[in-house]
């Protein structure tokens, strides 16, 4: 159930970011949209490099290998999904409309579906994920 689920929310990931660029609202040429877009990527990038080769699949399952602390992993539990959401916000805060808005808000809750199924399937796969969960926040340092 969990693996289907988080495959929805992948989808509805896709969709709206896709939505996003269909409709012109992912990017933009104001400086901090871009400086955020560019942070994102750099993160993306981070995470990507600190988990390694291991996991590239479209359900949110628990790769072998241990659990991965380290990085951006030490401060967010979910780098990848944050670098995700802050790129759409970036694009949806500088065209702000309700369908900007409503797009960002699907990337958003979808991101936090994924995040939920896979904090499930960690703590059955990883134990220690409980314990390391009360550490880093989800996406906001010190505060969500």
């Amino acid at each position: 159930m969990l693996r289907a689920l988080s495959f929805v929310g992948l989808l509805a990931m896709i969709g709206a970011a896709v939505g996003m660029f269909a409709t012109g609202n992912l990017f933009s040429a104001a400086p901090a949209v871009i400086a955020a877009q560019v942070a994102a990527g750099a993160l993306m990038v981070w995470a990507r490099v600190t988990f390694g080769l291991r996991s590239f699949h479209a359900t949110a399952d628990p790769t072998e290998g241990g659990l991965v602390t380290s990085g951006p992993y030490s401060t967010i539990r979910h780098p990848i999904y944050t670098s995700v959401c802050l790129f759409v916000w970036a694009g949806a805060l500088a065209h702000l409309s309700p369908l900007s808005g409503a797009l960002a808000a699907l990337e958003f809750a979808d991101s936090l579906v994924r995040m939920i199924a896979e904090e499930c399937m960690l703590i059955v796969r990883y134990p220690e994920y409980r314990e390391y969960a009360t550490r880093p926040k989800r996406m906001i340092p010190f505060i969500f």
